[in-house]
């Protein structure tokens, strides 16, 4: 499960070591983890990161389908996990140690700025591929933290981008050898410490005002 931890003023949530799936309790316990950001005062960002060979794979499918009659629920608590992340009143970084897929390259797209290994490891949309719809608030979310032409391709055609690539398309912000992706994204939210406070949150409630409202529609999230 993720656990937080905090160094200096960055505090740092590690998902997990493995798939890093959306559980119910998983994403109950990454937003644990906020909370406790959230309420904290002074200086401070956050960087979320993992351990293993992913970032996180996504929608956690086998526990939604053996939960069908709770779809509907299920993605308004990932949709409002997205829309939290995207106006956290702190800096945001995330660490892409490993594959980064689906809701989980979603969940990397609501942090403000992202860092990738560059030897191995894919960020994809792969929706077009296993057939699932994007929901109108996932639509919204990257097609406001993406370039038009980015989110197309990366939309239309799951294509699987590396390190490198992902730096070419200004999916990722930063890409660098492995043992240094997680260093490196503290090293960008400690400078950034500062930020943190009301008028952020408000800065990025105003930028992202479209995603956040498609995000929080619990009427018809499904589309």
């Amino acid at each position: 499960m993720p656990i937080l931890d905090r160094q200096d003023n960055v505090f740092i949530l590690d998902l997990g070591d493995d798939e890093n799936r959306f559980h119910p309790d998983w994403i109950a316990s990454v937003n644990a983890a906020l909370d406790e950001v959230e309420k904290a005062e002074g200086p401070r960002a956050l960087v979320t990161a993992a351990t293993g060979k992913f970032f996180s794979n996504g929608l956690d499918l086998d526990w939604l389908f053996a939960h069908a009659d709770q779809h509907q629920d299920y993605v308004i608590t990932v949709h409002e996990l997205l829309a939290r992340m995207l106006s956290l009143p702190v800096v945001t970084v995330a660490a892409l140690q490993g594959h980064t897929f689906a809701a989980g390259a979603m969940l990397s797209l609501a942090h403000d700025f992202r860092v990738m290994r560059t030897d191995r490891g894919y960020w994809c949309l792969p929706e077009a591929d296993i057939n699932i719809p994007f929901t109108p608030g996932m639509s919204a979310l990257i097609q406001g933290r993406l370039t038009p032409q980015t989110a197309h391709e990366a939309m239309t055609t799951a294509r699987r981008f590396g390190g490198n690539d992902a730096l070419a398309a200004a999916v990722v912000d930063r890409a660098v050898e492995e043992d240094a992706v997680r260093r490196t994204a503290v090293e960008i939210a400690q400078a950034q410490v500062g930020k943190a406070g009301p008028t952020l949150g408000t800065i990025k409630a105003r930028m992202y005002a479209p995603a956040l409202d498609a995000l929080r529609d619990k009427t018809n999230p499904l589309g």
